[in-house]
């Protein structure tokens, strides 16, 4: 079968491969990849920058954003023959720590998770998989391809989850939030934070065009300034970048008992300057929490699928911008103005 593989840390190693088909070690459910999204920890991948293959192995196939059909499933179990599935992307450690034997592995203590088409862990696109039903999550039919959405529906659940708790250390209730960044991270933020009841600011630097558009269609309001402008006091910031001028100007200008929570992941190899003493001071005063988010674990996926079934799917369409045939891969990763999300079409529906 084909599958989209490539020799980490060393870049332009990509290629169409062919590749023996998903032993059944991998487990007892076989399934059809009818997508998978690309995002930029899979440019980082494909740049040479970031992954580790299985061991004794030189390629990883890659892909961590999947959509599946299931082929075969075991005999009255929860996931059935022609079920619509995403698989889920960490599997935990292997000793295990404490968060993994809990089931807890996005919190993996060790660093020996293994991730599907990151590290160690062949990834989601090739035309067929193996998995076992508990890393398997089932979306609503009535999704279609918009079901590849899920994985980053899934790390957004999870950054409201933590706003949500810790904003429950005390009295807590949120009204307004700002999201950094428009894209598919942003833009899906926006949407639970509007199924959650906010009012949602998003900010990003695209004057017009579809990212503008889709955060309207929303009820949310769009802007291209700073926080402070964009918002006063919210009570809480997800910040989506990674770019640290929005990082640091969320800390600075998140409301009284507010919460930031980072998703974005920055790059090194700048200096910004800051008033450490001045923030320090305003978010000590004010009761302030700042956390790192990253990954998801079962229930986040679960969370992202409700969040998915309630959305308007005239909206979930427009975020998938393009869709490129496995053959021509390539494509994917030449970026366009309006690109949202863009999907590897294996085996279309």
């Amino acid at each position: 079968m084909k599958a989209l593989t490539v020799i980490p840390l060393q870049k332009d190693s990509a290629e169409l491969s062919d590749v023996a088909e998903p032993p059944e070690s991998d487990g007892p459910l076989l399934v059809e990849t009818l997508a998978v999204g690309i995002c930029g920890t899979d440019i980082e991948i494909l740049s040479g920058e970031y992954g580790w293959p299985p061991p004794g192995r030189e390629r990883l196939v890659l892909g961590h954003e999947s959509l599946g059909r299931v082929l075969e499933a075991p005999a009255g179990g929860a996931v059935t023959k022609g079920d619509l599935v995403v698989g889920i992307v960490r599997r935990p450690d292997p000793v295990p720590c404490s968060n993994c034997a809990v089931l807890e592995w996005d919190f993996c203590r060790n660093g020996q998770y293994t991730e599907r088409g990151i590290k160690e862990h062949d990834g989601y696109l090739s035309e067929r998989y193996r998995i076992t039903p508990d890393f398997v999550v089932k979306v609503d039919p009535t999704l279609g391809v918009l079901g590849v959405l899920l994985e980053p529906t899934s790390v957004v659940a999870k950054a409201w989850e933590q706003v949500q708790r810790i904003g429950s250390r005390a009295h807590w209730a949120p009204t307004k939030a700002v999201i950094t960044g428009a894209g598919p991270i942003g833009l899906l933020a926006a949407l639970m934070g509007i199924q959650l009841g906010l009012e949602i600011h998003v900010i990003d630097q695209m004057q017009s065009g579809l990212k503008p558009d889709l955060v309207r269609a929303l009820g949310a309001e769009y802007h291209t300034g700073a926080v402070v402008d964009a918002c006063s006091d919210p009570d809480a910031i997800i910040e989506c970048t990674g770019v640290s001028e929005l990082v640091l100007d969320a800390m600075e200008h998140v409301g009284p008992n507010g919460v930031v929570c980072l998703t974005g992941v920055s790059s090194g190899g700048r200096t910004v300057s800051v008033d450490e003493g001045s923030l320090n001071r305003t978010m000590v005063l004010s009761n302030e929490a700042v956390v790192g988010s990253v990954n998801a674990n079962r229930r986040h996926y679960e969370a992202g699928a409700d969040a998915l079934a309630k959305a308007d799917r005239d909206w979930l369409a427009k975020l998938v911008s393009r869709k490129v045939p496995l053959d021509q891969w390539q494509q994917a990763l030449e970026r366009q103005p309006d690109d949202v999300k863009v999907v590897v079409e294996v085996n279309p529906s």
